[in-house]
């Protein structure tokens, strides 16, 4: 590799001997490309690959996707977290399914759930779209590089990072230059303990030749996190078990739960409260409380509550805690 090659040939001479060719998303499909993009939104790669793979076998086209009622995904999505870009992976579903499937960037970002750096991804891998794309990966490679003091989770700071990244696009071989800028971000230029001696950019990374690479990303300081105490009532009936499907907005929106240990139920007989466990979700720490409850009080019955036999369980979308302590128990 010639030492005076730019930013984008070294990265893109370095995506093709040394990059990721066997990720089961790398195709020219925007269905799948598309459904990899909104699973990564805030997961690693290890934990998308069985859920990418489940709900493919599940729905193998968009059209299987779209003619799908939402409650039937859940359960494919269950676990990762972040239930909304489900229910907006649903609702775009529909869309393209009517319209067709847009082709540029600012066509792909008008549809529910896909911003800028994920429709970037998309016109790019299977469009061969100019766009730029800035996800977490990005923005850590270049602020290194450059030593940039330019926060990277504000408003401001996602002006000033779009602008870099799209100052540095190549004018070919963009699908090898955007692979390469996040297998970079993934592989060696990572969070912790980055590998600065296999990187292709590291002659001129400013954060490297200062030895601050530590330093960089800048993030401006998070909000304290809030910490929420859940209160849930287990009520069993035979072989069967109360649950409650959780509203459409808020803590795992649109997931079946336990219900709400209500007022009534303070006024039954509690034959035993669980210990507390926790769980923690981005800016919360939840503290989960969950009660047994005699069910045999027909003034128990909430809104919606519906008693499911214990073999079906495991078939439904349920929280990833109330999931586990419930396997705990061997309810599931």
């Amino acid at each position: 590799m010639k030492p005076t090659a730019t930013f984008a040939q070294r990265l893109i001479a370095w995506q093709k001997n040394h990059g990721r060719h066997d990720l089961p998303w790398q195709v020219r499909d925007p269905y799948r490309v598309w459904l990899s993009e909104v699973m990564l939104q805030q997961t690693q790669v290890a934990t998308v690959l069985p859920y990418y793979q489940r709900f493919l076998v599940r729905f193998p086209s968009l059209t299987d996707l779209a003619r799908a009622r939402q409650d039937e995904l859940m359960p494919y999505w269950a676990g990762l977290g972040y239930y909304a870009r489900a229910r907006n992976l649903h609702k775009a579903a529909q869309l393209i399914a009517q319209r067709g499937f847009p082709t540029d960037q600012q066509g792909l970002m008008a549809l529910p759930g896909i911003g800028r750096s994920t429709a970037a991804a998309i016109a790019v891998f299977c469009f061969e779209a100019r766009a730029a794309i800035c996800d977490g990966n990005v923005k850590r490679v270049l602020a290194r590089h450059q030593a940039c003091a330019e926060a990277v989770n504000t408003v401001q700071g996602e002006r000033v990072w779009y602008s870099k990244a799209e100052a540095l696009l190549p004018k070919q071989d963009l699908v090898a230059y955007t692979q390469g800028l996040m297998d970079l971000g993934a592989t060696l230029c990572t969070r912790t303990r980055p590998r600065c001696s296999q990187c292709p950019v590291q002659s001129d990374c400013a954060a490297y030749a200062s030895k601050r690479v530590a330093e960089f990303p800048v993030k401006q300081a998070r909000l304290k996190i809030q910490t929420l105490d859940l209160h849930f009532a287990l009520l069993r009936q035979d072989e069967k078990l109360a649950l409650v499907t959780r509203p459409q907005t808020g803590i795992w929106a649109g997931l079946h739960c336990l219900p709400e240990y209500r007022q009534e139920h303070q006024q039954a007989r509690v034959s035993y409260s669980h210990p507390v466990f926790q769980h923690r979700l981005t800016h919360r720490l939840l503290h989960i409380h969950v009660h047994e409850v005699a069910a045999d009080r027909h003034s128990l019955d909430g809104p919606g509550m519906v008693f499911f036999p214990r073999a079906e369980l495991h078939t439904l979308a349920l929280p990833t805690p109330i999931k586990t302590f419930l396997q705990n128990l061997n309810l599931q």
